[in-house]
Parts: structure tokens; sequence; C-alpha cells
């Protein structure tokens, strides 16, 4: 089996869907019969290997191959200012890749961003999906609890306008319950990965003035899925308040939720032996 490295699993294809022509990069992993996709969050700097790091092998190992898909204006994804839903806009992209691919159905697991996108892509594509596992995200609207955005979108908005790593420092210190597990190395990383490509962070901006609601709230059409879900949430995020997740335990028709004490927005790194167990349990069920 190739070496399961950032590297080692690397490619781009060129995706054409809709109005969308453009480059995607994504890591492909493993060879099982089931594709498991993996859909990273919208923080400056993320990518979809930085953000399932400790998950890819755990999957892998359970016999799925796995995508991580960099979504359009991320990492080594070409880059493009969205002016409408960006849930929609990943979802399409996903689709294109999915065509290249030669992929039918598929798994995804989805944070923050992520969950947004695959509960797009659900509705755009039922017949596409087997189940779906959301954390941190998955449909927009306010809060009945807490006043938004939440501290960590303000941070994260702030890193992307004033792009330094004083900035990223104060956004990762509430991205986790307990930020002393982040490495120099994995900041450093993030940092490097931000600043390699400007045009994304400046396009963020962009696309924020042009449309304030990239997250558009479609808690109305939940009820449209029927695909099985597990939404898994922390309970100490920072980003996403809990009651998102009670919405879509709610409004989904065949939805379960587990939520981590001492958790903030990063489930799948800060318990990620339990999120593996929990994840390859619950796409093995029947």
């Amino acid at each position: 089996m190739t070496a399961l490295t950032e590297a080692a699993t690397s490619k781009f294809a060129r995706i054409l869907e809709g109005d969308l022509d453009l480059s995607i990069h994504y890591n492909d992993a493993g060879e099982g019969a089931e594709t498991v996709v993996m859909l990273h969050g919208s923080g400056p700097g993320a990518s979809g290997w930085a953000n399932f790091s400790r998950n890819v092998e755990a999957v892998v190992g359970a016999g799925y191959r796995v995508i991580l898909m960099d979504c359009p204006g991320w990492s080594k994804s070409g880059p493009i200012v969205c002016t409408g839903s960006r849930s929609e806009l990943n979802a399409r992209a996903l689709k294109g890749l999915l065509d290249v691919l030669g992929s039918g159905r598929v798994h995804i697991i989805g944070n923050s961003m992520g969950a947004h996108s695959a509960v797009a892509f659900a509705l755009a594509n039922p017949a596409r999906v087997g189940k779906l596992v959301l954390m941190g995200g998955g449909t927009g609207g306010v809060s009945l609890f807490q006043p938004m955005p939440l501290e960590g979108i303000k941070l994260l908005q702030g890193v992307y306008r004033d792009p330094t790593l004083e900035s990223l420092k104060k956004m990762l210190n509430v991205f986790m319950y307990d930020a002393s597990k982040l490495t120099d190395e994995l900041i450093q990383e993030r940092l490097d990965n931000m600043l390699a490509r400007r045009e994304h962070l400046e396009n963020f901006v962009k696309s924020l003035a042009a449309n304030p609601r990239q997250f558009p709230d479609i808690s109305p059409r939940l009820g449209e899925i029927a695909a099985p879900a597990l939404v898994i949430w922390g309970r100490d995020d920072r980003f996403v308040p809990m009651d998102v997740g009670l919405r879509l335990l709610w409004g989904m028709q065949n939805a379960e939720l587990h939520v981590f004490n001492r958790c903030g927005h990063w489930a799948q790194w800060e318990h990620a032996e339990k999120f593996n167990r929990m994840v390859i349990d619950f796409l093995a069920s029947r």
C-alpha cells in the first residue's frame, strides 16, 4: 500500500460543473469498495489533509477509499470569489470531482464549512449519499442562546483580514478546548499553508463583502435528507453553537447526536481515537 502521506496521496482534477471550471486538489488514499469523502472547514490555511490527518489512516484501515477534497479557494485548489452560497459552491465542486473520479454513492464526513457543504450535496444529490457525519456545522441560522457570530468566527475573519502569526494564534487559542495540545509545528504548518496562497485570503474577504451570509439557513429543507446521519459536537465549541447540532438532529429524518465533553470545534482531532471508532462503527452499521 502507498504510504499514507499528504505528498504520496496528492492529486489534481479539472472539474467542469455548471459555471465552475476549476482545478481541484484532493488526496486519494485506500482502495476500498466504498468511498468516504472528508470535507474541511473554512479556517485560513485549512486543507483536507490538515483537518483530517488523525483520521485518514483509521478509515483506510477499516477498508474504505478516502477522498479529501480541498474546497475551491483553499489550499492547492483554484481561487474563486463566492458571491452566493459557499455551501452550494462546494457541493457543486464535489459533484464535479466525483464525476471525474467515476464515483457514484459516497459517505461524507464534514467539519464546520464541510458539514454545510455535505448537507448541500445531500440535498442536491440524494441518490449519491450513503451516510453523513457532520461536526460543528450543517445549517446556517442564528443561535437561540448565544449572540452571533461567536467569538471564534470573529477571530477567524480577523485572520483573513490580518494574516499574521499573532492573529492566527488568537484564533487557534479558542479553536480547541485545550489549546496547549497545539504544537508549534502544527501552528507553523498552518501559517505556511495560509501565506502560500494569499489570493485565497483576499478572495475570502471579497466574498464576505459581496455576500456576508456565505452559509444560508437551510433548516426548512433538512427533512428532505433521508440518509443516516451522525451529528458530532464539542460541548465547548466557540465557533458554532451546539443548538445548531440540535437543529440538525430535529430536522433530518434519520439522525443521531453525540456530544464530546471538553471539546471545541475540532472533534475529529481533539478526540481522534474515539471519533475514529465511532465513525467506523457508524459507517459499518446497517
